[in-house]
């Protein structure tokens, strides 16, 4: 298994850097034009060479202590307030619309069954005629 260890470790690098390049704004590249980066990082991802120099030369990379925010302050100042659902008015309204439209179908459902029940009704009650083709046939003479 360690064998396989420094092709992994190198697939890993190449994919990361292919990414990478992918995703970075087209602002952000520096020296050559993205197209050309990825086709570097591609030809030569074997022996390491494209995504070292992607990593290296080819993106801007902001400092980390040039004065920016670490994610932790970025995250204390910028905090969104949590509402539970039952304080949310947006979802009180939703959960209204809804059973609204329940109660509808759950109308229009008995108000078929009710249909239904009338007609079988009805032909029950009228012997002489015909219930389709469920009821059975007298024998034909022949």
């Amino acid at each position: 298994m360690l064998r396989y260890l420094p092709f992994l470790l190198v697939l890993a690098l190449w994919i990361y850097a292919f990414i990478d390049c992918l995703n970075t704004p087209e602002s952000q590249v520096r020296g050559l034009p993205k197209v050309v980066w990825v086709l570097i990082i591609l030809l030569f991802g074997e022996v390491l060479v494209g995504p070292v120099a992607w990593l290296v030369a080819g993106k801007h990379r902001q400092p980390v202590a040039g004065g920016g925010s670490t994610p932790s302050q970025w995250h204390r100042n910028h905090r969104t307030k949590f509402v539970a659902p039952d304080d949310n008015p947006e979802f009180l309204q939703s959960l209204k619309n809804e059973n609204k439209k329940d109660e509808a179908l759950l109308k229009d459902w008995e108000a078929d069954l009710r249909r239904r029940e009338e007609e079988l009704r009805r032909k029950e009650s009228k012997p002489g005629e015909s219930n389709g083709p469920d009821e059975p046939q007298p024998p034909a003479k022949g």
